[in-house]
C-alpha cells in the first residue's frame, strides 16, 4: 500500500464520514445505494454495485447497481462468485480478458466495463453479508492502495448490512408477535366467559395455551330443549395452526347441536365436514356430552378422546374411554353414542386434554393418569373451579420448572 500521508488522511476521514453515515440509516432500500456511493467517493471508479449474499439459495443479488435493474445470479459465477468462494479479494485489471467476467450486462446496457475491483463483505462475527465491487478506476487500475482502502470500507459496508439485517428481522418479529397477540385475544374471547347456569350441577373450564394461541378448547352451548352441549377439543399440536382447527371445529358443533340432532349425527356431520378441510397429518380429538337440568344421566360421545374420569362422593374415581376416531381423519365414520354417564350427588365428571397427564417434570416421569386421579380425589369436595386450581398447582410442584409443552385445558361437571 503506497500513497501519500495527506491523501490516506483524507481517504481515511471520507471512510469514516461514510461510516457515520450508514450507521444513521435504518431503511436497506437507503442503505444500499448509500454503500455505492461511498464505493464511488472514496475508490473514484465510474460505478459500483453491492451484491448480498443468499447462503440459503447460494445466490448474490444486486437489488441497486448504477444504471442497472436488479441483478441475480449463483454465487459460484463471475468474478464476485470467485470472491464469494475464495473469500478473498479479486483486481481484475482488464475484465475482457478475465474468463470470469460476464460481459451480458455490458451489452444490454452500453457500458463498457474495463477494470474490477471485488471485495467481500464481512459482518463483526466473520459471516459473508456479499460483496462490493468497484468498476472502472477514473484515473487508471486499481492499486494494492485501493484493495486496500475498499477493505476497509467493506468492513463498515458489512456492519451496517449485519445491523440493518438484525433490525429487519426485529420489526418481522414484532409484526408476528402482534399478529400473534391478536390471535390469542381471539381465541380467548370465543372461550366461555362464565359457567352455564344448569340446576343441580356445578360447571367450570379453564384453558392455559403452551404459546401465544393453542389447539385446545373448552365450549358451553345453551340448547332449545333446556340441556347444555359441553365440549373439550384437542387439535393435533399447538400454536395458530392447531387454534384454527379448534374454531372451526367448535363453529361447526355449535351450528350442527343447534338444530335440536342428536349427539351421534352432530358429531359424525362435524367430522365429515373436518375431513374435507383438513390435511392427513391434522386431527382433533373431542369429547362432547349432554347436560340436563336436575337429570344425573349425562349422554355423550368421545371422538378419540380419553379418558374420561368421574370422581364419585366417595372417592372412588373411574375411566372411561374413548368411544371412535378422532374427527378429521376417517369421512363418514358412524359415531354411536356411548352408555351414559350416571351422575349421583357430590359425583364430579372431569374431562382434560393430554397435556394435563402428559407433562414432565425433569427425570422423564409423566404426571400420569393416576397421579391426576389421586388429586382429583383429594380434592373432590371442593368446588369444581377450585378442583382445577389445586390440580393445577399440585401439577406444577410435579414439573418441578419443567416449561409446558402442550396446551391444558379442563372441564369439571359437578352434580350438586
Amino acid at each position: 500500500m503506497e500513497r501519500g500521508d495527506t491523501r490516506q488522511l483524507e481517504d481515511l476521514q471520507t471512510v469514516l464520514e461514510v461510516t457515520r453515515s450508514l450507521a444513521a440509516t435504518t431503511d436497506l432500500e437507503a442503505l444500499l445505494p448509500a454503500i455505492e456511493r461511498a464505493a464511488r467517493q472514496v475508490l473514484r471508479c465510474e460505478r459500483a454495485t453491492v451484491f448480498l449474499y443468499d447462503a440459503q439459495r447460494c445466490q448474490l443479488i444486486s437489488r441497486i447497481a448504477t444504471g442497472v435493474q436488479e441483478i441475480r445470479f449463483p454465487a459460484d459465477k463471475g468474478i464476485a462468485g470467485h470472491v464469494v468462494q475464495t473469500g478473498k479479494s479479486l483486481n481484475v485489471p482488464d475484465a475482457y480478458e478475465d474468463p470470469r467476467f460476464n460481459p451480458e450486462i455490458d451489452r444490454k446496457t452500453g457500458f463498457r466495463t474495463r477494470s474490477i475491483l471485488s471485495v467481500p463483505m464481512y459482518n463483526y462475527s466473520g459471516q459473508l453479508m456479499g460483496v462490493l465491487q468497484a468498476l472502472n478506476k477514473l484515473d487508471g487500475c486499481f492499486d494494492t492502495y485501493d484493495e486496500w482502502l475498499a477493505v476497509v470500507l467493506s468492513a463498515q459496508a458489512g456492519v451496517a448490512l449485519q445491523r440493518q439485517k438484525l433490525l429487519l428481522e426485529f420489526a418481522s418479529k414484532q409484526k408476528m408477535q402482534r399478529d400473534l397477540d391478536i390471535a390469542r385475544t381471539i381465541q380467548q374471547q370465543i372461550l366461555p366467559k362464565q359457567a352455564p347456569q344448569i340446576e343441580g350441577f356445578d360447571v367450570a373450564g379453564w384453558n392455559r395455551p403452551a404459546d401465544e394461541t393453542g389447539g385446545d378448547y373448552f365450549d358451553f352451548f345453551q340448547r332449545a330443549d333446556g340441556s347444555v352441549a359441553i365440549s373439550i377439543a384437542d387439535a393435533t399440536g399447538h400454536g395458530i395452526g392447531p387454534a384454527l382447527v379448534t374454531a372451526e371445529c367448535r363453529a361447526l358443533l355449535r351450528a350442527s347441536l343447534n338444530g335440536g340432532s342428536d349427539l351421534s349425527k352432530a358429531v359424525t356431520r362435524v367430522n365429515n365436514l373436518l375431513c374435507e378441510d383438513l390435511p392427513p397429518d391434522r386431527f382433533v380429538t373431542a369429547f362432547v356430552s349432554l347436560v340436563s337440568p336436575n337429570s344425573g344421566e349425562v349422554p355423550y360421545l368421545a371422538a378419540g378422546h380419553g379418558p374420561a374420569l368421574v370422581v364419585r362422593d366417595n372417592g372412588d374415581v373411574e375411566q372411561y374411554d374413548s368411544t371412535g376416531v378422532p374427527l378429521g381423519i376417517m369421512p363418514e365414520f358412524a359415531f354411536d353414542m356411548a352408555t351414559p354417564i350416571q351422575l349421583g350427588q357430590g359425583d364430579s365428571l372431569v374431562i382434560v386434554t393430554d397435556g394435563m397427564f402428559e407433562w414432565r417434570n425433569p427425570h422423564g416421569e409423566e404426571y400420569g393418569i393416576n397421579r391426576l386421579s389421586e388429586s382429583l380425589c383429594r380434592y373432590r369436595g371442593l368446588a369444581p373451579a377450585e378442583m382445577i386450581d389445586k390440580v393445577y398447582q399440585e401439577l406444577l410442584c410435579f414439573a418441578q420448572g419443567e416449561p409446558q409443552s402442550d396446551d391444558l385445558t379442563a372441564v369439571v361437571i359437578k352434580r350438586r
